[in-house]
């Protein structure tokens, strides 16, 4: 799943090409991914790019009419770019292909979704926060004004794994599975502690580990095209998707926990004191 790091370079990447342009087309052909019917998709064709901007996970095209196209890649979802956009025909429910964008210069964009799962989400509306994702996202991790007190004030009283909390768009936008797994890690950190239960020390730890991590992240996604986004994720993930391989500080195995539709990855020696995680569903240690 494409999370801050990603997301944020796909803006970048469609701030630097989409400025100034008029969109040319704008076709839906998986039509249970567009999730709003007024003002019509119809009515961005012609209209002028006049910014791109990131909420959370949502990629957010602005343009003179007035109308913002929203979009969300969910779990399975893609940005695929083109300097000279495709003129084949797109077959509903033939292609991965769930909306085309053309811009006046002949390029554009598909989103695309793989797997039978579909929950790409497409908007256009007037404003960003009359898509329900947005209106409920929690403060950006990253912004100039969410300090270690900020931080710290979200995890008050909540009895809740830290590894849900984090997840929580709600809560701090932006990051999901993979993320939480990498920052849990650099904190050396459990998942499965509760929040509330966290020391002032280890806030330190969780909320330095978490600016650190998805700081870098941006970093390593800043200039690069599309195609190369989700490669650069993988090769930059120390525990996430790493199960079975030598954990990059302290060399023990790194396990994994399975759910029913995603898995965590941890270190057992940097994050639980050598014990392994039981299924979460048994919510305990394995002794």
């Amino acid at each position: 799943m494409p999370e801050m790091p990603e997301v944020e370079g796909l803006v970048e990447f469609l701030r630097g090409r989409l400025a100034g342009l008029r969109v040319d087309k704008a076709t839906v052909s998986a039509i249970n991914a567009l999730k709003t019917y007024s003002p019509p998709l119809t009515d961005l064709v012609g209209a002028q790019v006049t910014g791109v901007e990131r909420h959370g996970k949502f990629v957010d095209i602005a343009t003179d009419g007035g109308i913002h196209l929203v979009f969300h890649l969910a779990k399975a979802g893609w940005l695929r770019w083109y300097d000279a956009l495709p003129t084949t025909l797109i077959k509903p429910g033939k292609t991965p292909i769930a909306l085309r964008v053309g811009f006046d210069d002949g390029s554009g964009f598909d989103l695309t979704e793989a797997g039978t799962k579909k929950s790409l989400a497409v908007y256009a509306v007037t404003d960003p926060a009359e898509v329900t994702g947005i209106a409920r996202l929690g403060p950006d991790p990253l912004d100039d004004d969410f300090g270690r007190a900020e931080f710290g004030a979200l995890l008050t009283g909540r009895r809740t794994q830290i590894k849900g909390v984090l997840r929580d768009q709600s809560i701090i936008a932006g990051v999901g599975n993979a993320y939480s797994d990498d920052i849990l890690h650099a904190a050396k950190m459990s998942p499965y502690a509760l929040a509330a239960t966290l020391t002032d020390d280890e806030v330190d730890r969780l909320f330095t580990a978490m600016t650190t991590t998805l700081t870098e992240a941006i970093e390593a996604a800043r200039g690069k095209p599309p195609a190369e986004l989700k490669d650069a994720k993988r090769r930059g993930m120390r525990v996430h998707g790493r199960r079975g391989e030598a954990c990059p500080v302290c060399g023990d195995e790194v396990r994994s926990v399975f759910f029913a539709d995603n898995s965590l990855e941890y270190c057992p020696t940097c994050q639980t004191g050598g014990k392994l995680l039981a299924d979460r569903r048994l919510s305990r240690l394995l002794k």
